[in-house]
């Protein structure tokens, strides 16, 4: 067999990637959170060095790529994986859930207001159908490549790498390019996460101990401001693998919390007025933004299929992917319809906030899930830094400047989520910005390409893939476009006329 080609070579950053051969955490919905299990340590550099190279030993041994992981391996089967610690289907179906619904969940109540409740109600399932068929595109591409340079396994930027040089003539340098895009909207992504962290928390924990103590006297944005000390601590913690029980507890945390804050949801039904089945053409992007935020966790399916004992039941319309994914969509739905049902046009950016604030249940929901939240913070924190990181510590020369300068950055990164959460402090318009272009371009408008550059010798495949392909495409163009800019003059409006903060009043 003839040596595959090489992935981009980022040697000189000591690059780590942040969606390879991982092992998951934990996640808040569409917001991954998962671990590199195979990089080596280096230990100037402190983060694991590149090994996604596909060259073979021979090219490596030349000097001519990095040495190859030892998962790459010749496959005649998927089954072939071999697994220190492989995940049953039912394992995966939960890690799938945990790490899809989240945060993201609880916004999405506001995103019916932006669609009306029929259209709103239909626009989960429809976006819901999408995400997960473009999921599908990336795992039957995976697929395909892995079968095709004799790997066990590969990761999203990898996929996307390798199938830009099977494409057409025009796209075939395109590949690290590609791969460049993903692994900085990856980081768009976690970072807009962790702002969205800096509203959510403060402002539910200051409606819960405002009327739980009679009164604090601190602001919301005193409230954001000792966020930063637990956020900083959480995040100069050098391993993640010792945040795994802290992973543990904000998922129970969430589910705990989830499972209250619905009760209320359905005791509060049929208090407000009729709620319009079409909320209008001016605020849809709106929606669109909120909807695929909360849906379009990519990043997480191939590291979750990498890790299965039986990887050929993770796609089909009965498999892992769909049983998991489907559950998930009537979450959504059933969160977003009765959430709007119950508050109509008084729904907050987070459900939680519409919660009767003078009820003790509902104080401690709050403070549930703020907690669950909190916790969740350093693990959507890790996966930028581990290529930022190692990017920065190639600058210095010995091992106290690499580790000044590291955790400068961490800290640099903790008081800019804080500081944009402290401008901005609503919770809706940052899920429909960071849902209309990071999300969006993730999760519709990237699988469409790898799909049809992987299978393009398939000629009989071609046009249909096309077709397809470019529907999906625009569908995602369409999204990102109007909602961006929907969401950036909502930012624009909100900076000019203000924006009601959420009530603390404890009737």
């Amino acid at each position: 067999m003839s040596s595959p080609p090489k992935l981009s070579n980022m040697e000189e950053y000591k690059f780590t990637s942040s969606t390879g051969a991982m092992e998951e955490l934990g996640g808040t919905g569409g917001e991954q959170v998962i671990l590199r299990k195979t990089a080596k340590q280096d230990p100037e550099n402190g983060y694991g060095t590149q090994n996604s190279s596909l060259g073979n030993d021979a090219d490596a041994n030349a000097g001519g790529g990095v040495h190859p992981s030892p998962s790459t391996v010749p496959l005649t089967a998927l089954g072939d994986r071999k697994i220190a610690y492989a995940t049953t289907d039912f394992e995966t179906i939960v890690h799938l859930i945990k790490g899809n619904v989240g945060p993201g969940i609880l916004a999405l109540p506001q995103a019916l207001l932006y669609a009306g409740l029929w259209v709103g109600f239909g626009g989960i399932f429809f976006f819901g159908a999408i995400c997960l068929h473009a999921m599908s595109m990336i795992v039957r591409s995976a697929n395909e490549l892995c079968r095709i340079h004799g790997r066990s396994s590969l990761n999203f930027e990898e996929v996307a790498e390798l199938a830009f040089q099977r494409g057409p003539q025009r796209l075939k340098g395109a590949g690290p390019t590609v791969r460049r895009m993903i692994l900085v909207y990856l980081a768009i992504t976690q970072f807009g996460f962790c702002t969205v962290y800096f509203v959510f928390v403060p402002q539910n924990l200051k409606q819960a101990l405002e009327c739980m103590t009679g009164g604090t006297g601190v602001s919301q944005l005193g409230f954001q401001a000792a966020m930063i000390v637990p956020a900083l601590l959480f995040c100069y913690i050098p391993e993640l693998k010792m945040l795994a029980p802290v992973s543990m507890l904000a998922s129970a945390l969430k589910v705990v919390g989830l499972i209250l804050t619905f009760y209320y949801l359905i005791r509060d039904l049929g208090t407000r007025e009729p709620v319009p089945a079409f909320g209008g053409w001016s605020t849809l992007p709106l929606f669109f933004g909120s909807t695929i935020y909360a849906i379009g966790g990519i990043g997480l399916v191939l590291p979750l299929e990498n890790k299965m004992k039986s990887p050929q039941n993770f796609v089909g319309y009965t498999g892992v992917l769909h049983t998991g994914l489907y559950i998930c969509i009537v979450m959504y739905a059933a969160v977003g319809f009765y959430g709007y049902m119950s508050y109509g046009d008084q729904v907050q950016g987070s459900i939680t906030l519409n919660l009767p604030n003078g009820e003790r249940l509902a104080q401690i929901i709050k403070i549930i899930i703020s907690f669950s939240v909190l916790l969740s913070y350093p693990l959507q924190f890790y996966i930028p830094l581990t290529y930022l990181v190692p990017a920065i510590r190639a600058h210095f020369h010995t091992g106290t400047t690499k580790f000044i300068a590291e955790y400068v950055m961490r800290s640099c990164i903790v008081l800019t989520t804080f500081c944009l959460a402290a401008i901005i402090p609503n919770i809706g318009l940052f899920v429909s910005l960071i849902g209309a272009v990071a999300q969006t371009t993730l999760a519709l408008m990237i699988p469409p390409f790898i799909e049809i550059c992987t299978f393009w010798s398939h000629e009989k495949e071609r046009t249909k893939l096309v077709i397809k392909g470019a529907f999906i495409f625009l569908v995602g163009l369409l999204g990102f476009v109007t909602g961006t800019v929907m969401s950036i003059a909502s930012i624009v409006q909100f900076f000019l006329d203000g924006s009601e903060p959420p009530s603390y009043s404890c009737d």
